[in-house]
């Protein structure tokens, strides 16, 4: 399925837009020349000089307009609505994080409940094309049937992060379904890539090793049932993100969900394993890690698997780049970015 040529005459809005997947949708959209709006409120979460990095490459573009503000902050989302009149919405602004939700719940209720309630109502009374959102593998909890389906049981999450995911779908359907709203719900699988977040494993872990310091690795040293994770790659992300925009659900469903995911599970060693060689690789000598072996933390999951059939039937689209690709491109990226010596 060819992408189809988009109405560049329509206002794209981006929550979250100097975050991870925000800053790189909102690049390929001012690339194939739309007009993009991008909210976020640069919270510190982690480094703030990766944001501005993401945020002043935005910046560069003529059709890019950039506003500071929070989406639990109710006049801010209705006043940009009201201005704007945005006619796609892609909310990617959300407190991330799983284990950051067992000491830091207020942060989730208000970006990940109340705020995407406000994005709902400024869909309600100015009404949009398509509103696509972000969920999460996590709401899968710690299911044992794998892959994950989109049919499958998520009705007991594990963590706080997980639960506000699934009550973002769950306020979706219902306002898709009282107020006529075309809303596709996204859930991700552990998304990488270069400007990636600092706080995902594989960031932390290239982190630490330049530090010196050992890494945390939450499966008691068990190889032989090691965690898994299905592992994808931003530029995949994207590409989907792109085809669902254009593909809103028809009127007699309104809402949807789907999985983004590789529909690969990795061992982590693998991975593990994997970015040692890239980033040998990149800096031209012999990286491996100190590691530590730890229990897993509260709201951890033995494996992620995405079931992707459904998206793939919708919209022709599979997830496809191997982790030896993607992290040679973070590698890389990394070394460049913080001027690591070889």
């Amino acid at each position: 399925m060819s992408l189809k040529s988009l109405d560049t005459n329509e206002n794209y809005l981006v929550t979250g837009a100097a975050g991870f997947i925000g800053f790189y949708l909102s690049k390929k959209l001012l690339e194939r020349g739309y007009r993009v709006i991008g909210l976020d409120n640069i919270n510190d979460y982690y480094d703030i000089n990766l944001k501005n990095t993401r945020l002043d490459l935005l910046k560069a573009y003529d059709n890019f307009l950039f506003i500071k503000g929070d989406i639990s902050e109710k006049e801010t989302v209705i006043k940009l609505f009201k201005e704007h009149k945005p006619n796609i919405v892609i909310n990617l602004a959300a407190q991330a994080g799983v284990r950051y939700s067992i000491d830091n719940p207020d942060a989730y209720i208000q970006s990940n409940i109340i705020g995407f309630y406000h994005i709902l109502e400024a869909c309600r009374y100015f009404p949009v094309r398509h509103l696509v959102y972000a969920s999460s593998s996590s709401v899968y909890g710690s299911n044992k049937k794998v892959p994950f389906e989109e049919s499958d049981f998520v009705d007991h999450p594990v963590s706080l992060y997980a639960a506000t995911k699934k009550s973002n779908e769950l306020m979706a359907y219902t306002y898709s379904h009282l107020y006529n709203i075309p809303s596709t719900g996204l859930r991700f699988f552990t998304v990488y890539g270069p400007m990636g977040r600092p706080d995902m494993a594989y960031f932390g872990f290239t982190n630490n090793y330049f530090k010196g310091v050992p890494i945390h690795i939450y499966n008691n040293g068990d190889y032989k049932n090691d965690l898994y994770r299905d592992f994808t790659y931003i530029d995949d992300i994207i590409e989907g993100i792109e085809k669902i925009i254009d593909s809103p659900p028809n009127k007699t469903t309104n809402h949807r969900v789907f999985n983004i995911g590789n529909n690969n599970p990795e061992k982590l060693m693998v991975f593990i394993q994997t970015l040692e060689k890239c980033l040998s690789k990149s800096t031209g000598r012999n990286i491996e890690f100190k590691k530590v072996f730890e229990p897993m933390k509260p709201g951890d999951v033995p494996i992620t698997y995405a079931s992707v059939d459904l998206l793939d039937k919708v919209i022709g689209f599979k997830p496809s780049t191997p982790i030896d690709v993607g992290l040679q491109k973070f590698a890389d990226w990394y070394v460049e970015y913080y001027g690591v010596n070889k």
